[in-house]
């Protein structure tokens, strides 16, 4: 079985910051791309970043030149730095990841999501 976790989310002033951390754990004989979603109340659920297993990052224009998305491969985690966070930022946040469990079986594993609040 294969486990994704994430955790660092909270309250935060507007122009603060906050670290997200999803973690991979299990059955994982690869993992390839990870990504980082948000869900705001009564919107629908978007892709924020994206990391290619190699490192390659990818952005929405909502949080390019704000949010910073990494990887540790050999933890199986990736990270969302935020920084100069504001009210429209506050959503779920959750994390998928592509999981290779063995050479012919591959899925996309998901988290359950951590809430991040801009508010003063």
């Amino acid at each position: 079985q294969v486990q994704v976790v994430e955790s660092g989310g909270g309250l935060v002033q507007p122009g603060g910051s906050l670290r997200l951390s999803c973690a991979a754990s299990g059955r994982i004989m690869r993992l390839s791309d990870m990504g980082w979603y948000r869900q705001a109340p009564g919107k629908q659920r978007e892709l924020i970043a994206s990391i290619t297993s190699g490192g390659m990052p990818n952005y929405a224009d909502s949080v390019k030149g704000r949010f910073t998305i990494s990887r540790d491969n050999a933890k199986n985690t990736v990270y969302l730095q935020m920084n100069s966070l504001k009210p429209d930022d506050t959503a779920v946040y959750s994390c998928n990841a592509e999981i290779w469990t063995s050479t012919i079986q591959y899925g996309i594993y998901w988290g359950q999501g951590t809430q991040v609040t801009v508010s003063s």
